[in-house]
């Protein structure tokens, strides 16, 4: 088994839905990888960037705050609110850069540092 499956889920709908090979998530104590056959665990998730490592692409997600459910087979995100920030056409990434920045500034959380989640985000520009 060299990929897991992966889905990031909103109140508005499903963000990402695929098979993975990573996926970096932002949790509360910080940031864990998670790789198939993953041991089971819920965590809660802060703002921040979800990295998705695919078989030849790197995308990303940005969101405010969530929750994730990990099985050695899945990972289940739920997020308040998520960005996808790598996909389409260049214009719409700008868009969605922005976007996303101004998701995760609306975010009051003073554990966080906000310029480290937004350096994040432009790294996808």
């Amino acid at each position: 088994m060299d990929t897991i499956k992966l889905s990031i889920v909103t109140p508005n709908g499903t963000i990402f839905n695929d098979s993975v090979k990573t996926v970096t998530l932002p949790g509360k104590e910080g940031e864990f990888g998670v790789l198939p056959g993953h041991a089971s665990l819920v965590s809660s998730l802060t703002v921040g960037v979800i990295v998705i490592e695919k078989d030849n692409s790197i995308e990303a997600v940005a969101i405010n705050w969530g929750h994730v459910k990990v099985s050695e087979s899945s990972v289940d995100v739920l997020a308040d609110g998520a960005v996808a920030l790598t996909q389409g056409p260049g214009s719409e990434t700008a868009k969605n850069i922005d976007a996303a920045k101004e998701l995760v500034n609306s975010v009051k959380d003073a554990n966080v540092s906000l310029a480290a989640v937004e350096a994040k985000i432009n790294s996808f520009a």
